[in-house]
């Protein structure tokens, strides 16, 4: 690959633009390109920028939808080697996925497969939504009962877990999480500096991956035909 600039272009939600949450300003994006050795010295090395040039266009942004992520791709160009990292859904369902009874999975799952095709950025890694209840109903903080909120988690996770089979490789961050605690969190629902930095972890294996992959392997063709989602329950 020579000097080659490789690119991490981020696009979604808090999952990946917490940087308000921890005092130091750090996100995961930021953390694939070049670890903050002092703050995670277990990082030491494992970052994109120890091997070779590497740069990151952040578009994430707190508080999104997916009928966000169009304005996040717009004016984008991307030469060169990259790798595209999208993590959606959450604010979907607090807003009302949670409670939803099927018509709305349908729309979210239309919005995000166009906004995948549309999107010139290969290879795609499509993270899963967290649990900050770690799978503890008592621990629900929505205003919707449990046993309606997290069958939805799950079917928007299967969602996201099939467009990813599409369109480019899955990360598990929900199963990820599930093994962590609280510290992993803060005002209930967002990454933690602990957090960002899993966020890191998880995402880090597939970029990096991406990064050593021969070119032209990632380029997009046609879908394999999938069960859809609702088919899975």
């Amino acid at each position: 690959m020579g000097s080659e600039v490789f690119t991490v272009y981020t696009f979604g939600d808090s999952i990946l633009d917490c940087a308000r949450y921890n005092e130091y300003g750090v996100h995961p994006g930021q953390l694939i390109v070049r670890n903050d050795d002092a703050l995670f010295p277990d990082f030491k090395g494992r970052d994109l920028s120890s091997t070779a040039p590497a740069r990151l266009d952040h578009r994430a942004r707190d508080g999104v939808t997916v009928a966000d992520l169009p304005r996040q791709g717009r004016m984008l160009e991307p030469s060169g080697p990259s790798a595209g990292l999208v993590t959606i859904g959450g604010n979907d369902l607090l807003t009302g996925l949670a409670a939803d009874r099927g018509g709305g999975m349908v729309r979210f799952e239309r919005a995000l497969d166009t906004f995948l095709r549309a999107l010139p950025v290969r290879p795609v890694l499509l993270g899963t939504v967290f649990d900050p209840t770690f799978g503890d109903d008592s621990r629900n903080f929505l205003s919707v009962d449990a046993r309606i909120a997290r069958p939805n988690l799950n079917r928007i996770n299967a969602i996201i877990a099939e467009l990813a089979g599409r369109h480019g490789q899955l990360v598990d961050v929900h199963r990820h999480f599930l093994g962590g605690d609280p510290s992993w969190f803060t005002r209930t629902i967002e990454p933690s500096l602990r957090g960002a930095s899993e966020v890191r972890a998880v995402f880090l294996p597939a970029v990096l991956k991406s990064r050593s992959a021969p070119p032209g392997q990632h380029e997009s063709g046609p879908s394999p035909l999938r069960r859809p989602w609702w088919m899975w329950w």
